[in-house]
């Protein structure tokens, strides 16, 4: 099985030469004097060997093995606990943590770097702490200060864990029918009683202890999604010094034998009079819970990125070493009995679109992660405001785009092995099987294409959409701007299908959700678009310093235009087609 390496030189010309990062963080009050360009390099240094030889070994072997359910007890494959132990020791999981309880307080553009090396190492390891640094983000923003000092410093040390507890089984998007219920007690305190399914990491064996993040109801809470409330749930107990007490009434009834992540350990939780403490505001829960939502959103259209990278890893080495056929124009290794498959050209239409699109990935990651960064530490509050709006916008985009995206390259992948792409010892098959599943947790991506369409351009009249093809305009403005006309040309058409759908969806509302998911990916297909014509404007100026590197950035954008834009043409006629086919049958004649 091939190894996993960080991408770390295509990190670097993202996060230095395209975003020019560190100049950013200059200026930014908050992170100036905490973290600069050779600060991140060591950091992202560091995270390689991290991903590279401690996690990435586990992958496999983890997956056959699987997380393990014996008598309410959750445990992890052989290595992962000692694994995470050492991981803990690095700060990881506090990477990007608000450092007065304990994180490192790193900006979220070198967070997302680092998430995509440990997806693309271990998509199951990678969850047990995407969930921690999730809760820890929304205890941060909602939380009293007596709870954000008593459950954050040693969560963002790694001791303990946290996860997300909001789907039951007859409530999975329309939280608004959950029946978990939660009592008041006189002490202030709250009793949590009802189940939860699809928990990551609600149980596991690398942590102490267990912060759960619950969605319930209070008596007499107003229906649906305005009387949720949210809760933190510890599996044990919490003394008033943070010394850990009894066990509360928190249980794993067993764990979900899934396609994939198999070493993640997706549970059913049941809580019997737990022990609870609200967070936030009473029915006010949603809102705060969709702070580690969105959060989680992000990582998970990473995890689309990091599998897509290593699958693309494994296939350029397969392609390079694989002999078969000659070329088509001739023998190209006339020592050997056949060419390698490199040379055929439906070889590199697959590799050429797993790199523009990872590659595209990754830079509209570190884009999103700059936005969070202006909106969290900016002193400029209409600067913040901006950043704000951009992140709404384009978080549903990277949560499912990244991850469609994602599935389509290891699929590639897989495909460039031929019939080895089935077999277990080449990796590819346990990539795909990985990646389906980002696809449908943490909202599945049809339901975040009706929020980008939805919410956030048709609610607000295109203005956030506005903001965004305007900042794409600006650039295609420049003199040496690359694919100019072309960038101009997809932008308008993203704009003009924007107010049609506007119009349209004032006289039947069915055209939404008819079209939400070929408008997200015209969307992503535009975003990418603009990163690739900043990425080849770099590498044409930077061309003499690393011909090799750079050429390949120009040719691979080239190859993005050519065969990889057009696909907005299809999912404009897509669009435009309407909802009437959608309901040319009765539910009966499926």
């Amino acid at each position: 099985m091939p190894e996993f390496k960080a991408p770390l030189r295509d990190l670097r010309f993202v996060l230095h030469e395209v975003f020019e990062a560190p100049a950013l963080w200059a200026r930014l009050p908050a992170l100036a004097d905490s973290i600069d360009a050779d600060t991140a390099d060591a950091i992202l240094e560091e995270a390689a060997k991290v991903t590279e030889h401690l996690i990435a070994p586990l992958n496999r072997s983890g997956d056959e093995e699987g997380a393990q359910w014996h008598e309410g007890r959750v445990s992890t494959p052989s290595g992962f606990k000692q694994a995470y132990a050492t991981y803990i020791k690095g700060g990881w999981v506090g990477l990007s943590g608000n450092a007065e309880f304990g994180g490192m307080g790193m900006p979220k553009m070198l967070a997302v770097q680092f998430e995509e090396m440990l997806y693309g190492a271990n998509s199951s390891f990678a969850l047990y702490s995407a969930l921690s640094a999730g809760a820890c983000l929304a205890l941060d923003a909602h939380a009293s200060d007596t709870l954000k000092n008593l459950y954050l410093p040693p969560m963002y040390e790694g001791r303990w864990a946290g996860s997300m507890c909001l789907t039951e089984a007859h409530a999975g998007t329309d939280l608004g029918l959950i029946r978990t219920r939660a009592e008041p007690e006189a002490d202030g305190s709250y009793k949590i009683t009802g189940s939860k399914i699809f928990i990551t990491g609600g149980d596991q064996d690398l942590t102490e202890n267990i912060v759960h993040l619950v969605l319930a109801k209070l008596p007499n809470a107003p229906a649906g999604p305005k009387g949720i409330s949210l809760f933190v749930v510890p599996k044990v107990l919490v003394n008033a010094d943070g010394s850990l007490g009894t066990a509360n009434a928190v249980s794993c009834g067993s764990i979900e034998h899934k396609m994939g992540i198999k070493a993640s350990a997706t549970c059913v939780m049941n809580f019997d009079g737990a022990s609870g403490w609200l967070i936030g505001e009473e029915n006010k829960g949603l809102a705060a819970m969709f702070t580690m939502m969105n959060y989680e959103r992000l990582s998970i259209g990473i995890q689309g990125i990091g599998c897509a990278e290593a699958s693309y890893q494994s296939a350029v080495a397969y392609a390079r070493e694989r002999l078969q056929s000659r070329a088509p124009t001739g023998a190209v290794a006339a020592d050997k009995p056949a060419d390698p498959i490199i040379v055929h050209p439906d070889v590199r239409r697959m590799l050429l679109g797993m790199k523009a699109m990872t590659e595209g990935g990754r830079a509209f990651a570190s884009y999103v992660g700059q936005q969070l960064d202006l909106a969290k530490f900016s002193a400029d509050a209409g600067e913040r405001d901006s950043a704000q709006v951009l992140v709404a916008l384009l978080t549903p985009v990277a949560k499912a785009f990244f991850t469609d995206s994602g599935l389509e390259s290891c699929i590639n992948g897989q495909q460039v092995f031929g019939g080895h792409g089935y077999i277990r010892e080449w990796g590819q098959e346990q990539l795909v099987r990985d990646v389906r599943i980002a696809q449908i947790y943490e909202g599945t991506n049809g339901i975040q294409a009706l929020d980008l369409l939805g919410r956030k351009v048709l609610a607000d009249k295109g203005h956030a959409l506005r903001q965004f093809t305007g900042e794409i305009r600006r650039f295609a403005a420049q003199p040496d701007a690359p694919y100019a006309p072309q960038l101009l040309d997809v932008v308008q058409r993203l704009e003009d299908i924007s107010d049609w759908l506007h119009d349209r969806a004032a006289s039947n509302r069915n055209e939404v959700g008819a079209a939400s998911v070929e408008y997200l990916h015209l969307f992503g297909y535009v975003a990418y678009a603009w990163l690739w014509s900043r990425m080849a404007q770099v590498a044409r100026q930077k061309r003499s310093e690393d011909e090799d590197f750079y050429d390949a950035k120009i040719a691979t954008a080239d190859f993005y235009f050519q065969r990889l834009l057009p696909r907005t043409l299809s999912l404009e006629q897509s669009i435009r087609a309407g909802s009437d086919s959608l309901y040319g049958l009765r539910a009966e004649q499926f």
